[in-house]
C-alpha cells in the first residue's frame, strides 16, 4: 500500500495543492481494498459512504432500464481518478444506480465521516471538498450536455481524450452503452476516425 499511498499523495497535491503536512492529517483514514471483476463498489438504493481513489482497474456506474431490463452505463471511472456516487456520498441518501468493477481493481478509500472531520480541522481539506464538489458537478454537466449538444463521434473523442486506455480493458459494448449508441454505430465511428 506504500506505493499506492505515494500515488494518492501526488494526485491530491496535483488536484487540490495538498502538501505533506495536509496529507499526514489524513493518512490514518485511508484504507485499501481490492475488487474482482463484477464486484460492486456501491449498489442501487444503498448509501455510498466511501470516496475511492482508483490505483488500478475500471469501474462503471449504470442503471437498469425498467422497461427493457437493459443495463445503461452512466459514468466510467479509471485509474488515478476518484470513484464515488457523489450525491449519495455527500447527502447520505440511497444511490440511484449501481457502481461496479469492470475489471479486477484496487482502490484506496476514505469514509465520508472521516472526510467531514478533515474538512472541520483543515482549511486545505475543506478546499479539497469544494474542488471535489466542483469536479463532480462538471462531470455531471459534461455528461448531460454531451447528449444535448455533441454528436456520437464527439462523445467518442471526448472519451478517448479522458480515458485513453479504456478501450484496451473493457468490451466495446460497454463503451457503446456509455456513448448512448449501438455497436455498429461505434464501429463506423472508429473506422472513420482511423481513416482520418
Amino acid at each position: 500500500m506504500v506505493t499506492e499511498l505515494a500515488t494518492l499523495k501526488y494526485a491530491l497535491q496535483a488536484f487540490a495543492g495538498l502538501n505533506e503536512d495536509d496529507f499526514r492529517l489524513s493518512a490514518r483514514f485511508w484504507h485499501d481494498k481490492t475488487y474482482k471483476k463484477g464486484d460492486y463498489y456501491n449498489e442501487y438504493k444503498s448509501v455510498c459512504r466511501y470516496l475511492g481513489f482508483i490505483t488500478s482497474g475500471v469501474f462503471r456506474s449504470f442503471i437498469i432500464d425498467k422497461k427493457t431490463d437493459e443495463e445503461k452505463n452512466v459514468f466510467l471511472y479509471t485509474a488515478n481518478g476518484f470513484v464515488v456516487t457523489f450525491k449519495s456520498f455527500i447527502n447520505k441518501v440511497p444511490c440511484d444506480y449501481h457502481t461496479q468493477a469492470m475489471t479486477d481493481a484496487s482502490v484506496i478509500y476514505i469514509c465520508i465521516d472521516d472526510l467531514l472531520h478533515l474538512y472541520k480541522i483543515s482549511h486545505k481539506w475543506e478546499c479539497f471538498g469544494r474542488l471535489l464538489a466542483q469536479e463532480a458537478f462538471n462531470v455531471s454537466m459534461e455528461r448531460t450536455e454531451s447528449f444535448l449538444f455533441k454528436t456520437p463521434e464527439e462523445r467518442y473523442l471526448h472519451l478517448v481524450e479522458n480515458h485513453p486506455t479504456i478501450f484496451d480493458t473493457i468490451p466495446l459494448y460497454h463503451i457503446s452503452s456509455y456513448l448512448g449508441i449501438k455497436g455498429p454505430s461505434l464501429s463506423r465511428i472508429r473506422k472513420r476516425i482511423a481513416i482520418k
